[in-house]
């Protein structure tokens, strides 16, 4: 017999965990392992006789056998605890629901946040760690547009389109999850360290199925897109080469039965093979916010609840003069723009006929919503945001 401390009750952490931190298993053998005996806790009710019959390895079962596997787990929860991390297992309410279903899930996750964000409805954005302006521009327009939808934006704090979309939902004071590569107390890249602490402040979450103090191993980022996918109802592609590690979090999807969308590049461009050659095999074109909307289950769009503008309360640092700074061509067609109103495109290009030319006009209008100061609405309606 091998008792095992209390755990919360019905989620059985602990055992999770120690099961987890066992070496020689991993998660489809572990999942197999608690099959057998019923429950998490069952294991560790087990003989070494009876664990060495399911066939794991002689190292896994002394591991369960002895307690040392239930000891590694209690100084991790400790570990936790110090550092404000929440471990769930797969028993937790906060577990993401849709993580559940894929082939095989993380037995735990550590998580710095709200975990209650983790049940909410989500888009994954991946792509290049070197995109073109272009591709950046356009992943952190479509992120902010989306979040302000009220979807999560989730992302792996990659350089590249992954800040991008994390900085996207933070511009629509949005909720984003971040899902590392190394343990959630490892920001990498370093970089990337404010970006965490917004994410945070904005009720967002940082994620990993890796134990706390694990550095950035090369192999754990293919490992760890498999959750990319799997927590979200879809993933979108903006820039990616051709043998970028995008195309995993892509067949992920497609493996998990989830839907794809990609953002078309420029075919001369190298970072284009990934999302044109997705969109050649089916996967849905991308150009506005409402390109993905419209695929969304019913269900879905029901549960979404947008973030509260500006307008209605909540903490803003917008400015007394919030056109101070801008091109003239941009204080122009904010002068023409309302906040409690949608003003259509054909309507700015006919007002300023005489002044811009319609590329200009596109042009200002995605720099205003870049940096938040226009919100885009169906139809090609703008307003503005403060």
């Amino acid at each position: 017999m091998n008792a095992v401390a209390a755990s919360t009750p019905g989620t059985h952490i602990l055992e999770w965990l120690a099961i987890s931190l066992t070496p020689g298993l991993g998660p489809t053998k572990a999942r197999k392992l608690v099959e057998h005996f019923g429950s998490a806790e069952a294991v560790f009710h087990a003989s070494l006789t009876e664990l060495e019959a399911t066939g794991i390895q002689a190292v896994s079962a002394q591991s369960i056998a002895t307690g040392k596997s239930a000891e590694l787990a209690r100084e991790e929860i400790a570990r936790a605890a110090a550092a404000e991390v929440t471990v769930l297992s797969m028993e937790d309410a906060c577990y993401p629901p849709r993580l559940k279903e894929i082939y095989d899930p993380p037995l735990v996750l550590y998580v710095r946040g709200i975990p209650e964000v983790l049940t909410q409805p989500g888009i994954a954005m991946v792509g290049t760690r070197h995109p073109t302006p272009y591709g950046s521009g356009m992943a952190e327009r479509l992120a902010c547009d989306l979040a302000a939808q009220g979807l999560v934006i989730i992302s792996g704090m990659a350089r590249g389109v992954d800040t991008a979309g994390h900085r996207g939902a933070i511009s629509a004071k949005g909720k984003t999850i971040a899902v590392f590569g190394t343990g959630v107390d490892v920001i990498y890249p370093k970089e990337n360290s404010r970006l965490s602490e917004q994410i945070l402040a904005l009720g967002g979450a940082l994620i990993s199925e890796f134990p706390l103090g694990t550095p950035a191993f090369p192999q754990n980022f293919p490992i760890r897109n498999r959750i990319l996918s799997g927590t979200s109802v879809g993933v979108l592609v903006v820039e990616a080469a051709e043998y970028s590690g995008t195309r995993i979090t892509a067949r992920c999807a497609l493996e998990q039965n989830r839907d794809v969308f990609a953002v078309p590049g420029n075919v001369t461009n190298k970072n284009s093979w990934g999302p044109n050659t997705l969109i050649k095999q089916g996967a849905k074109l991308v150009a506005t916010w409402e390109d993905v909307w419209e695929d969304l289950p019913p269900e879905v769009k029901l549960a979404l609840t947008p973030p509260p503008s500006p307008e209605s309360g909540g903490s803003t640092s917008a400015s007394l003069f919030p056109d101070e700074g801008l091109p003239p061509h941009e204080k122009r067609i904010l002068s023409l723009l309302k906040a409690d109103e949608a003003t259509h495109i054909d309507e700015l290009v006919e007002k300023l006929e005489n002044e811009l030319s319609s590329s200009e006009i596109f042009a200002a209008l995605f720099e205003l919503e870049l940096t938040g100061k226009v919100r885009q609405m169906p139809g090609k309606n703008f307003v503005k945001s403060f």
